[in-house]
């Protein structure tokens, strides 16, 4: 069946709104934050129209809340593939649930085991495990990328790896080049020296169907506003090692899975408003699962539409894989230079025309470094609900810089 963007479209309010200049934005910023499906601002409102209250209570707006949480733990291990429900964790977003993670995992570690890392990260599956290495004098291995398409270097990992190796930390897909690592692959790497392996999937969450067990990781994080959601962040791991680590938490609360992960008061108006995302998803696939199943086809030619537009502006430079033979080994995400304009005057160019990109490194430090590009890159993101008309827009007004 072929996806039809204008129908999905028609669920996200904020696409139709006019700028202040008069005519529709184009909303390319997306691997920094997607629009929200109207489910999702349905979500938000129910809550506090109906349930409003804190956990645990025995009265009707505290019981309703409890049962949404459940409900929306549900869809959250249905679209992650998860074993179960009760391996789900909520928290404000990635970065704060993968520090959490990391200081309870260094408390069971010593002096000298290893931590390998890549070059490719987003800084928020780095800094938490630098931070940690450097708490308990653990040795730091860096993983290398391939420059010439951003890919990561495979040998480059089988050298970090020895019998001192106790994490490895990669991401799924890259924000910045939108390249897609073989996370499956480097799961079995990671096991066959007794490491974890630790997943950022906040950038393949809204392009790429997740399934952790396929995968094979130990865990997994994403974040649902980069999925069409409220801010807000899902970390999934194994029971027994939720269990077993030592969560920081305060003593009255639960210490059971995953409640112990779960520090204060819920955010329960965005985890009520993350359900409608999975509302939303479940509403495009034939068998009710939410997931981007439905779409991946379309933006794979929204990918490479964008990159034959980007490839006919003179000085331009794409970063990352551009042959279409591999166009499954990379979301839609594209970074780019033009020669003679900074990526701030370019992103501004485009922001005048209503056309929102982002420009710099987007936290992506490590492989911006590698690059040599210290003012980072001009990034376009594509989403389901972008068009080839609004890539023919943005080609027009590229031309006019």
């Amino acid at each position: 069946m072929s996806f039809d963007p204008i129908a999905a479209r028609m669920h996200f309010p904020s696409l139709h709104r006019p700028s202040p200049r008069g005519q529709t934005p184009i909303f390319f910023d997306n691997p920094a934050g997607t629009q929200v499906a109207q489910q999702v601002i349905d979500g938000v409102t129910e809550y506090f129209l109906t349930m409003n209250a804190n956990s645990g209570g025995t009265f009707a707006t505290s019981q309703r809340t409890d049962a949404m949480v459940e409900r929306v733990r549900e869809q959250t291990r249905a679209f992650l593939n998860a074993p179960s429900s009760q391996e789900i964790v909520f928290g404000p977003n990635m970065t704060t649930l993968n520090f959490a993670l990391s200081r309870a995992i260094g408390k069971t570690l010593k002096a000298g085991d290893e931590v390998v890392l890549t070059r490719m990260d987003h800084d928020a599956n780095v800094s938490p495990w630098l931070r940690m290495a450097d708490d308990h004098g653990l040795s730091v291995k860096w993983v290398d990328i391939n420059t010439a398409d951003c890919t990561l270097d495979l040998g480059s990992l089988e050298a970090a790896l020895s019998e001192r190796t106790r994490i490895v930390a990669t991401v799924h897909a890259s924000n910045a080049a939108g390249t897609v690592n073989p996370v499956g692959k480097i799961a079995e790497m990671a096991h066959a020296v007794g490491a974890y392996h630790v997943v950022d999937a906040v950038q393949s969450a809204p392009h790429i169907p997740l399934d952790v067990q396929a995968i094979g990781c130990d865990f997994l994080m994403c974040s649902s506003y980069k999925f069409f959601g409220p801010h807000l962040g899902i970390l999934w791991g194994k029971y027994d090692l939720l269990e077993a680590l030592p969560a920081y938490k305060v003593r009255p609360s639960h210490d059971e899975t995953p409640n112990r992960w779960e520090t204060g008061t819920g955010i329960y108006e965005l985890i009520s408003g993350l359900g409608g995302a999975f509302d939303y998803l479940s509403s495009l696939n034939p068998d009710g699962r939410p997931s981007a199943a439905p779409f991946v086809a379309y933006e794979q030619e929204l990918a490479a539409h964008l990159m034959d537009v980007i490839r006919t502006q003179p000085g331009a430079t794409i970063y990352g894989i551009t042959d279409p033979a591999h166009a499954d080994q990379r979301v839609p995400t594209v970074i780019f230079e033009l020669a003679g304009y900074s990526p701030k005057a370019v992103a501004q160019h485009l922001a005048a025309h209503d056309i929102y990109v982002w420009d710099g490194n987007y936290y992506a430090v490590e492989i911006m470094g590698r690059l040599n590009k210290p003012d980072g890159l001009v990034r376009v993101g594509l989403a389901h609900y972008n068009t080839h008309a609004e890539i023919d827009r943005f080609a027009w007004a590229l031309g006019k810089l």
